[in-house]
């Protein structure tokens, strides 16, 4: 049978060959997830669990949940769930928050105690209820009407980073509550912080005395985001925190708070964000990530012009700037990814894992500290 082409079907026929080769170019893994780096490999474990969940089958958002409980429940990571450092009364208090893309249906804690896993109550919250966002003690008592169990979270190398903190707050003269006291003798007052919890804590281990001390005068930053794509194009997210060490109780940063720390449109994409979290809520930052990605940037662009809001904030001065910590972690819908800091950093910036291949992978930055 002969085919009869016209003049208008050749170049229509012509202008389609490249198309087919962008699309092939910009075809996506099946199953994606990416997350922040963590310690301890968390966020590498977090994506290989999120998409071992979905490729079994499982919906994207209990699969990015189960991810990050790996993180929440390792006391070693100090920034997230169990063994998270305190507020400055010495209690742990956390905040999560969720978004199911296929729903588009998000729910939230805030300053929630004595549960180690916070973004499973998040998720409760979503689907139990007509609300979005739980805090305090009213989020700890639906946690427990949903049969979350109370436990503590303060393990004993916060506990001990704690106390370092609350011996180095000194008043005018030099004097804390939390030393040896003035009627001590001139050489125990003088004695160095390291020195202090090294006799007071003789049986435990110098990295973590020397750890206690760096903790009290640089409070880290923490938490962890991570979003997962399955081979339908279904995309969920979640971000855990323990939030920001030696805070005023009932403090919550970015990471409860939708729009802010993370925020997630399947028809776009999604991001999310760690580190300070009051300086990402003034621009934002998630949900100006997705808009910008929405009008055509990809995700590096996208995440770096909210980096350079942040900035602005600043009025672009690099000292001021320095005390802030802030990523970006975004996934667009075709399967783009990346993440984005304020800083460079050598460290790895975040995790991913296409299909089954989880590894760590570097940041793109704003800023590069000069010396």
């Amino acid at each position: 049978m002969s085919i009869a082409f016209s003049r208008r079907a050749a170049i229509l026929g012509a202008a389609a060959f490249p198309m087919i080769r962008i699309v092939k170019a910009q075809s996506r893994p099946k199953f994606i997830a990416i997350s922040s780096a963590n310690r301890n490999n968390g966020g590498v474990n977090a994506c290989a669990k999120a998409v071992e969940v979905m490729k079994a089958g499982g919906d994207t958002l209990d699969a990015v949940i189960a991810g990050v409980n790996i993180v929440e429940l390792d006391p070693r990571d100090n920034s997230v769930g169990y063994g998270g450092l305190p507020n400055e009364d010495g209690i742990v208090e956390l905040d999560a928050s969720c978004v199911h893309g296929p729903s588009r249906r998000m729910g939230a804690v805030g300053a929630i105690r004595n549960i180690k896993t916070p973004s499973k109550v998040a998720q409760r919250v979503l689907l139990d209820t007509d609300h979005m966002f739980l805090v305090g003690e009213g989020a700890l008592r639906f946690a427990k009407a949903e049969g979350f169990e109370e436990e503590n979270l303060l393990t004993e190398e916060s506990r001990i980073a704690w106390l370092a903190w609350k011996r180095s707050l000194r008043d005018k003269n030099g004097h804390t509550n939390w030393g040896p006291g003035l009627d001590a003798p001139p050489s125990q007052q003088k004695h160095g912080l390291l020195e202090d919890l090294r006799r007071d804590f003789p049986h435990v281990r110098e990295a973590i005395l020397a750890q206690a001390v760096d903790y009290a005068y640089n409070p880290p930053h923490g938490t962890i985001n991570c979003i997962g794509m399955n081979e339908k194009g279904e995309m969920s997210t979640v971000t855990t925190t323990s939030g920001m060490a030696w805070k005023i109780p009932g403090r919550c940063g970015d990471s409860p708070i939708i729009g802010g720390g993370l925020w997630l449109d399947q028809d776009v994409g999604g991001a999310g964000s760690t580190g300070r979290g009051e300086e990402n809520l003034r621009v934002a930052g998630a949900h100006t990530v997705v808009e910008n990605m929405r009008h055509g940037m990809s995700p590096k662009e996208a995440a770096l012009d909210a980096l350079k809001r942040v900035a602005r904030n600043f009025d672009n001065d690099e000292k001021r700037l320095a005390l802030v910590e802030l990523s970006f972690y975004v996934l667009r819908k075709d399967g783009e990814y990346c993440a984005a800091s304020l800083w460079k950093s050598d460290a790895p910036g975040f995790a991913v894992c296409t299909d089954g291949h989880a590894r760590a992978e570097q940041a793109v930055y704003l800023l590069e500290r000069k010396g």
